[in-house]
């Protein structure tokens, strides 16, 4: 049996270092889906402007992750699976969503053993939020 060491903060908000570090990988996030063929459902999925998006998943991550509830401030609990109902999250969306992700938190710097637990993470959230069938390159 493999036991986990401990992270070295109590939480990844302070792991992360904070505000500014999270704003860069929300940032960079952004950035990829409109750069990144490989992100062109995921895009498309957010319509024609991503300033409001940036600005409530980077309030939403700082909370998550064990810092400032900025998002439940302004809008109450996440409900995060009712929120995104409108939308139509498969098998390709999300992948293409902790892909981008991925990548973000690769190229922004976060610690590799934290970016790791994070992508499990998100993983695991965006599955749970899928609302529609289907299989990859489908």
């Amino acid at each position: 049996m493999q036991i986990e060491e401990k992270p070295p903060f109590d939480t990844p908000f302070e792991w992360i270092g904070g505000e500014a570090p999270i704003q860069r990988m929300v940032d960079r996030f952004y950035d990829l889906m409109e750069l990144e063929p490989a992100y062109t459902e995921l895009r498309a999925a957010h319509g024609p402007e991503l300033a409001n998006a940036r600005q409530k998943l980077f309030w939403f991550l700082c909370g998550w992750m064990g810092g400032p509830d900025y998002y439940q401030e302004r809008f109450g609990h996440p409900r995060l699976k009712m929120r995104h109902m409108p939308f139509a999250i498969g098998v390709r969306e999300r992948d293409q969503w902790v892909a981008c992700m991925d990548q973000s938190m690769r190229e922004t710097g976060v610690p590799e053993v934290l970016r790791e637990r994070l992508t499990k993470s998100f993983m695991g959230t965006a599955d749970w939020m899928r609302n529609q069938n289907g299989c990859p390159g489908a």
